[in-house]
């Protein structure tokens, strides 16, 4: 059913004041992982029709980067999931207007945890915000979240999510990036059967309800926000949300923010806490056993991106320490999967990566310079940090 014109006429000029004010020299420019966020006042205008009363109120006119797929994403419309979450958590930024192509999205007057704190503890309170923050997301229901694909698996069914996770990470992210990773990957020592040979170590994981998730809760996606002597914490960029199992959102977190053993445990017992408190103990069942095999999946998984992106940051003509700076990140990636690939050859030594690398760029350069839109479809995995 088509909209009354009156509706029509009324997002058109919603939409010619926003792209007015989007192209404004004012307010900053702030890229993500996934979006260019071009903060600026929204002008009185803008303000009237949206409904915002002032238009010195600042927001974010937000543009999607087009980015290899690295991990999934099911929902493509994150202002789907925004509408289902802010019912739920009034903290976080409403998308005010979806045009389809960019959106216009609330701001919130902070700073992004990654520099207040860029590494090393944030401290109980904060951990004990976000616990409070999962348990929350917990509770948003199903039938207000957007549908999902039709291959997705059924509520419980924990051994199925992982395994379309590991499909996911086979399919969409090993096997579409070999013809130009392959070698690379071979050279630092991925196994072929990566993804195949943890999932066959993986028993089969006890039944948890599904909720939704975040799975990208980490430092540059928490902001800080003023709040009298204190503060509170927002979670943002929603683009991501999956809805399954709780304890992957949990591994992400745990994985992605660095926490040192001591917080990463008192990360994990607050969590276990808060479900509980907030009535989903059912989503903690077994969860002792079944975190450490989503903690697994999540390093497995991160070998891919990680080494194609120290492979990606290289400069067209690489110093010694440039490939040597990417070296490092290759290892470290090599070396948190060792376990859950179960490995047995010795630690990838730094020469051995740098050689790798320095072999693939010699290929790479002579062999994909010719192709402007694959670069370009590489640049964007630069830019994610998963």
């Amino acid at each position: 059913m088509s909209s009354p014109p009156h509706h029509r006429a009324h997002q058109a000029l919603v939409r010619r004041l926003a792209e007015v004010r989007r192209r404004s020299p004012d307010g900053a420019i702030v890229t993500g992982h996934h979006n260019s966020n071009h903060i600026v006042s929204l002008g009185q205008p803008l303000a009237f029709l949206l409904g915002m009363g002032s238009g010195r109120v600042l927001a974010k006119f937000r543009t999607p980067f087009t980015t290899m797929e690295v991990v999934p994403r099911i929902w493509r419309r994150e202002s789907e999931v925004l509408r289902a979450v802010s019912r739920q958590l009034s903290e976080v930024p409403r998308c005010l207007v979806d045009f389809g192509d960019w959106s216009l999205h609330a701001y919130l007057p902070g700073r992004v945890l990654s520099d207040v704190v860029p590494e090393g503890p944030i401290g109980s309170w904060r951990l004990a915000a976000l616990a409070d923050f999962f348990a929350r997301v917990a509770s948003v229901p199903e039938h207000d979240l957007p549908q999902r694909p039709a291959d997705w698996p059924q509520n419980h069914d924990s051994s199925g999510f992982l395994r379309w996770l590991g499909r996911f990470a086979e399919q969409r992210v090993h096997q579409y990036n070999r013809p130009r990773f392959g070698e690379l990957f071979d050279s630092v020592g991925v196994p072929r059967d990566a993804v195949d040979r943890f999932l066959r170590s993986v028993p089969e994981l006890s039944p948890r309800p599904f909720a939704l998730l975040h799975t990208d809760v980490h430092r540059a996606n928490v902001v800080v926000i003023p709040d009298g002597d204190g503060e509170r914490l927002s979670i943002i960029d929603w683009e991501l949300a999956l809805y399954g199992d709780p304890l992957h959102d949990l591994a992400t977190h745990v994985v992605r923010m660095g926490y040192d053993k001591t917080e990463q445990e008192l990360m994990i017992r607050m969590w276990a806490d808060a479900m509980r408190s907030a009535g989903h103990a059912d989503m903690t069942v077994d969860m002792d056993p079944d975190l450490g095999w989503y903690l697994g999946f999540e390093y497995v998984q991160s070998v891919f991106p990680d080494v194609m992106r120290a492979a990606l940051a290289l400069p067209d003509d690489p110093g010694e320490q440039d490939l040597r700076l990417a070296a490092g990140q290759v290892c470290r990636a090599i070396h948190r999967a060792r376990e859950p690939l179960a490995l047995v050859d010795g630690p990838l030594g730094e020469e051995a990566a740098v050689e790798a690398l320095r072999q693939w760029h010699r290929a790479d350069r002579a062999e994909w310079m010719g192709s402007t839109e694959e670069l370009e479809r590489m640049e964007g995995l630069e830019r994610h940090g998963c």
